[in-house]
């Protein structure tokens, strides 16, 4: 995996207006976990990935390998 899976959990997360820690509780990981994974110093196992999915509504090759700002029709501003 590369970092597009951090920069889209991370803009996800933001979102939906979620601190690490309550996307930690809701899918039962630590907030240690999301900080790693937001950093891409760690990976989620697979069953954490399809957890993410369904919860954000993106599938998996668009949280893992796209920029989701595209697919949102978003733009970075600079």
């Amino acid at each position: 995996m590369n970092n597009k899976f951090s920069q889209n959990l991370k803009k996800l997360r933001k979102d939906y207006h979620l601190s690490q820690e309550q996307l930690a509780d809701e899918i039962g990981v630590s907030r240690q976990a999301i900080s790693k994974w937001e950093s891409s110093l760690a990976y989620p196992e697979m069953d954490k990935i399809i957890i993410l999915c369904d919860k954000f509504h993106v599938n998996i090759d668009d949280l893992l390998h796209k920029d989701i700002r595209e697919i949102n029709g978003e733009e970075e501003r600079n």
